[in-house]
């Protein structure tokens, strides 16, 4: 519990603690940042860790006469969110079969195909969606791998979904983040991030849910 808490705490004053990271590591900064990033997007063990709210936090640092460079953050953050959807990507395709050998009951061989269908029809916007989503950006492309998504259509969408993500909240922290509205109530921006980031994927079940079985 006090780990969640924790936890909570961080993602709620994220600002703060990066602005200490800043003071105290200087240019290491950029490599903690790619590293969480990447952990982030790359690792089915860590979705709790933070990337919207980090990225935007990072921005509005950058911003300010902190030694972070806007362009160089972009630049890193799009380049962690790539490689670490294409790990996790890998990891999925070699866990993949193992997992739907049959020698795990609950998981059958079906479901393998239904991904792997699923995927084919709707990838592209489920990669791209996903990104905006937290927990899920974790798993998608682990799925998108276990299903056997081909890595040439997985890519595109990676890519796209991975420059609009860190451009869309880099950008935004760098323009917005230091509107005094915005720096005196940083949590309640983070938990309106995370709101906001949850729409799209609310918005597509509630729409697949009102469109009849078999209607494209």
């Amino acid at each position: 519990m006090d780990f969640v808490l924790q936890l909570v705490n961080i993602f709620l004053h994220l600002d703060e603690y990066l602005t200490q990271v800043v003071g105290q590591y200087g240019a290491l900064t950029y490599g903690f940042l790619f590293l969480v990033i990447f952990m982030e997007t790359g690792l089915v063990v860590t979705p709790f860790l933070p990337g919207d709210s980090l990225i935007f936090a990072a921005g509005a640092l950058a911003a300010l006469d902190s030694g972070l460079n806007v362009l160089g953050l972009w630049v890193l953050l799009a380049a962690a969110a790539v490689l670490g959807d294409t790990v996790n990507y890998w990891i999925g395709h070699t866990i993949g079969p193992r997992a739907f050998s049959g020698e795990i009951k609950f998981l059958k061989k079906e479901y393998l195909d239904r991904t792997h269908a699923f995927f084919e029809k709707y990838g592209g916007k489920t990669i791209i969606l996903a990104r905006f989503v937290p927990i899920v950006r974790t798993f998608a492309p682990f799925v998108a791998g276990v299903g056997e998504m081909t890595y040439a259509h997985f890519i595109t969408y990676n890519v796209a979904g991975g420059l609009l993500w860190v451009t869309l909240f880099t950008l935004g922290g760098y323009f917005f983040g230091n509107i005094p509205f915005v720096k005196d109530n940083f949590s309640l921006v983070v938990i309106a991030i995370i709101l906001i980031s949850v729409m799209p994927a609310v918005y597509e079940v509630l729409k697949a849910r009102r469109t009849p079985a078999g209607a494209e």
